[in-house]
C-alpha cells in the first residue's frame, strides 16, 4: 500500500472520511468519482486492486479533481485501505443475509460524520457489475443503501459516491451531531486481530472446528459488528480469551499427569 497522504486539517470530519473503490473496471468512473468527492469537500480517494490504470480517460472525468486522483492510495487489499479506521460503512444495493445494522444514506452520513469528530472512517463501493462480495462486507461495521426507485435502482458507481458524498456534507455541516459517548473506538487492524485469537480459542476449546466452520465466526462478526468495539473493551475480551487458553492447557496437563500416575 502507497503511503497516505498527510491532511493539515484534520479537525474537519471530511478530512478523516475515506472513499474506497473496490475492483473498479472503468477508468471514467474513477476519474468521475474523484470529481463527485471534490465538489463536496472530500479529497481521500483509496482504491483497491482496480482493474484499470488512472490514464487519460480518468482525468479528463475528474475534470478539476486531478489532485484526488494523484492522492488516490493504491491498495493490495481491503484489510489496507481499512489501517487505522474506526468505521466502515459498505455501499450496497442488494440484500444480504446475516447483515449489518442497516441505514439510509442520510442516516449513515450523520453517524459517521459524528465519528470522523475524532478517528478516520470509510465508505466502500463495490466492483461496477458485481457489488462487494459478502467476504467484504463483513469486514465493515455498517451497511448503507440509497433508497431509489425500486423498478430502477441501478445506479453508477459515480453517482452512487455522489449522493453519499453529499449527504457527508451536510452531515458534516449539521449543528447538532450525534454526541459520541465512552472511549476510543478499537481500530480496524484491533478488531481483526481480536477476531482471528476468538477463532483460535474456539478451535482450542473445541467450540470450532476448523475443518467445518459452516458459519460461526460470520454469525460472531455480526454480533460483534453492532456494538461498536472500544479499544478497551477489545483488549479485555483478548484478556479473556488468554485465560480460557490458560485453562484448557492447565486442565490438559492436570489430565496429563492423572492418567500417568494411574498407569
Amino acid at each position: 500500500m502507497q503511503k497516505p497522504v498527510l491532511y493539515m486539517n484534520p479537525a474537519s470530519a471530511l478530512d478523516r472520511i475515506r472513499v474506497v473503490l473496490v475492483e473498479t473496471s472503468h477508468p471514467g468512473n474513477i476519474g468521475s468519482a474523484a470529481r463527485a468527492m471534490k465538489t463536496m469537500g472530500l479529497s481521500r480517494l483509496y482504491l483497491v486492486r482496480p482493474k484499470t490504470v488512472l490514464n487519460a480517460q480518468a482525468q479528463a472525468m475528474a475534470v478539476g479533481a486531478a489532485d484526488v486522483l494523484a492522492h488516490a492510495v493504491m491498495c493490495a487489499s481491503l484489510d489496507d485501505a481499512l489501517q487505522g479506521t474506526v468505521l466502515a460503512v459498505a455501499v450496497t444495493a442488494r440484500r444480504r443475509d446475516l447483515s449489518h445494522p442497516s441505514a439510509n444514506a442520510r442516516e449513515a452520513a450523520i453517524g459517521a460524520a459524528a465519528e470522523a469528530r475524532l478517528a478516520d472512517v470509510a465508505f466502500v463501493f463495490g466492483p461496477e457489475m458485481s457489488g462487494l462480495s459478502n467476504e467484504d462486507v463483513l469486514k465493515c461495521q455498517r451497511i448503507a443503501h440509497i433508497p431509489a426507485n425500486p423498478e430502477y435502482s441501478s445506479l453508477n458507481i459515480a453517482a452512487a459516491v455522489q449522493v453519499l458524498s453529499y449527504e457527508l456534507r451536510m452531515a458534516a455541516g449539521l449543528a447538532d451531531l450525534p454526541a459520541t459517548t465512552g472511549g476510543a473506538l478499537a481500530s480496524f487492524e484491533e478488531v481483526e486481530r481480536f477476531y482471528a485469537h476468538l477463532e483460535g480459542t474456539l478451535a482450542e476449546v473445541r467450540f470450532l472446528d476448523p475443518a467445518h466452520p459452516k458459519r460461526l465466526m460470520t454469525r460472531l462478526r455480526r454480533i460483534f459488528g453492532r456494538v461498536r468495539l472500544e479499544h478497551e473493551e477489545v483488549q479485555i475480551l483478548r484478556g479473556v480469551l488468554k485465560m480460557i487458553s490458560r485453562a484448557v492447557r492447565r486442565d490438559e496437563r492436570l489430565a496429563s499427569t492423572a492418567q500417568k500416575e494411574g498407569s
